[in-house]
C-alpha cells in the first residue's frame, strides 16, 4: 500500500528538507521517497492547500480513563479522539481503576494498546495507589514500559516522596512529571482566588499554590540533579520560576494546556461548568504571560490535559461539577488561532519534537528510508468541530462549535493514513 502526500511543506528540524515543500511517497511503515514532483503512481492521494507536515504530535498528560472509568473514555474510544486532534502518541496518566502503579497495569496498557490507531503508553504512578505515601515499583514500571512518572491528577505533597521520586528516575534516565498545587492551600477552591471569586461567592485556589510547589521541586530538582516536568503551568510566577530554572541550567521542563491559553477567569461569570478546570483558570495576566512563554520558547510542550467526564459530572452546580475538559480534539486548532504568528517549526517542537527529546523517544524525522509517523495540518483552513463529529466518549468541551483558524488534516501513523473530514 503506498500512500502520496502531494506538495507538503516539511516542518522538522532534524529533516534535511525541513521549510521546502515536497512530494512524500510513503509504503507501509516507510518514507520512501521525498521528491520536488513525484510521477509515479500511489494506491492513495493526500492533497490540499497549504499543507504543512511534521513529525507525529505528541500529547504528554490524557486521561483515558481506562481501566475502571470506561463510562467516561477508553483506550479505544481516546485513541479515536487524539488521532483527530493529530495526535499520533500519547501519554495516559495512572489515575485509573485500579491504579497504574505495577508493571501488571503497565503491560495491561500497553498490551491494549497494540490494536489502537496510534501509540498509547502509561505514565507509572509515582507513589502506591497515587496516595502519597509510598514510592512505587518505579523501576518495575520502566523495564516493562513506562514512559514517565507521575501521580497525575494528585500532585505529590510529600517533599520527602518527591525527593525520591527524583532521586529513583535518576537512576535510569527518567523524568518526573508533577501537577503544581499544594493541596492544603487549594483542596477546597473551585477558581482562581481572587475579586472575581469573591463576587462571585466562590472559594478560590490562590496562585501561590502553585508557586509554592514549583519553588519546592525546583530545589528538590537542585538538590538531585534530576529530571522533572512540570504540567499545566496557569501563573506567571511558575513560569517566570522555571524560566530562571532553565536558565541555570536544571533540567526542567514544562507543559501548558490550551484551554489556560484561550480562557481566563473572566470566562467564568456565568458559572460555565465546562471551564471548570484544574489546576483553574488564572487572570489576563496570566494568561497573557502563558502566551508569552509559548512564543519565546520558555514552554516546551502544549499538552491537552484531555480530561472526559460523564454528562452528571457536568451538568450540575457548578461547586458540585468535576473539573476537565475534553480537549484533545482541538488543541492545535485553539493555539493555531490564538497564535497565527507561531512558524511551523515551533508548531511542531511544541506539539512533538520537544516531547520526544525530553522523554527519550525515538525521532520521527522525515526522511528517506525513516519510519512515517507523521501529523498532517494547516494553518490557513479552520476547525468547528460539532458533538456529533466528536470521537470521544465525552462531552465536556468549551470548544464545540466554535470556529478556530487552524486544522488537523490528518494523520500517517502504524503504516495507515487517517484523514479527518
Amino acid at each position: 500500500m503506498t500512500t502520496l502526500i502531494k506538495q507538503v511543506k516539511i516542518a522538522d528540524k532534524l529533516s534535511p528538507f525541513n521549510g521546502l515543500i515536497k512530494d512524500i511517497l510513503i509504503e507501509d511503515h516507510k518514507i520512501v521517497s521525498i521528491t520536488d514532483h513525484f510521477s509515479g503512481k500511489a494506491d492513495a492521494i493526500i492533497q490540499s492547500e497549504e499543507l504543512i507536515v511534521s513529525p507525529g504530535f505528541v500529547d504528554p498528560f490524557v486521561h483515558f480513563c481506562d481501566p475502571g472509568l470506561e463510562h467516561r473514555e477508553n483506550l479505544h474510544s481516546g485513541a479515536e479522539a487524539a488521532q483527530q486532534g493529530g495526535y499520533t502518541t500519547v501519554f495516559t496518566v495512572p489515575n485509573t481503576l485500579p491504579v497504574v502503579d505495577t508493571k501488571s497495569q503497565v503491560t495491561y496498557i500497553k498490551q491494549n494498546s497494540q490494536s489502537l490507531p496510534i501509540n498509547v503508553l502509561p505514565i507509572g504512578a509515582i507513589s502506591k495507589k497515587t496516595e502519597g505515601k509510598d514510592l512505587a515499583e518505579m523501576i518495575d514500571m520502566f523495564n516493562n514500559g513506562a514512559v514517565a512518572f507521575s501521580d497525575g491528577l494528585y500532585p505529590v505533597q510529600s517533599t520527602l516522596l518527591f525527593l525520591k521520586a527524583l532521586q529513583y528516575v535518576k537512576a535510569f534516565d527518567g523524568v518526573a512529571i508533577q501537577m503544581p498545587i499544594d493541596k492544603s492551600l487549594g483542596s477546597l477552591g473551585l477558581m482562581n482566588e481572587g475579586i472575581l471569586s469573591t463576587k462571585l461567592g466562590l472559594p478560590g485556589i490562590p496562585a501561590i499554590a502553585e508557586e509554592l510547589i514549583i519553588s519546592r521541586d525546583i530545589e528538590l530538582l537542585r538538590y538531585t540533579q534530576s529530571k522533572l516536568h512540570i504540567t499545566s503551568v496557569s501563573t506567571a510566577k511558575g513560569i517566570a520560576m522555571i524560566a530562571a530554572a532553565k536558565k541555570e541550567g536544571l533540567h526542567i521542563t514544562c507543559s501548558v494546556t490550551p484551554y489556560h491559553l484561550f480562557y481566563n477567569e473572566e470566562d467564568l461569570g456565568n458559572y460555565d461548568t465546562l471551564l471548570k478546570v484544574f489546576p483553574p483558570l488564572r487572570t489576563k495576566l496570566d494568561q497573557a504571560a502563558l502566551l508569552t512563554a509559548v512564543q519565546d520558547g520558555t514552554v516546551d510542550c502544549i499538552s491537552s490535559h484531555h480530561m472526559p467526564q460523564d454528562w452528571d459530572g457536568k451538568t450540575i452546580e457548578f461547586e458540585n461539577a468535576k473539573a476537565g475538559i475534553a480537549s484533545i480534539e482541538t488543541s492545535y486548532a485553539a493555539v493555531s488561532h490564538l497564535l497565527p504568528s507561531l512558524s511551523e517549526q515551533s508548531v511542531a517542537a511544541l506539539f512533538g519534537a520537544n516531547a520526544r527529546k525530553i522523554f527519550n523517544l525515538p525521532d520521527a524525522s522525515i526522511q528517506e528510508g525513516a519510519d512515517a509517523e507523521l501529523t498532517i495540518f494547516s494553518n490557513k483552513q479552520t476547525t468547528c468541530l460539532s458533538l456529533k463529529d466528536s470521537k470521544s466518549k465525552s462531552a465536556n468541551s468549551p470548544f464545540w462549535d466554535k470556529k478556530l483558524n487552524g486544522k488537523i488534516i490528518g494523520t500517517y501513523v502504524k503504516g495507515k493514513a487517517s484523514i479527518n473530514n
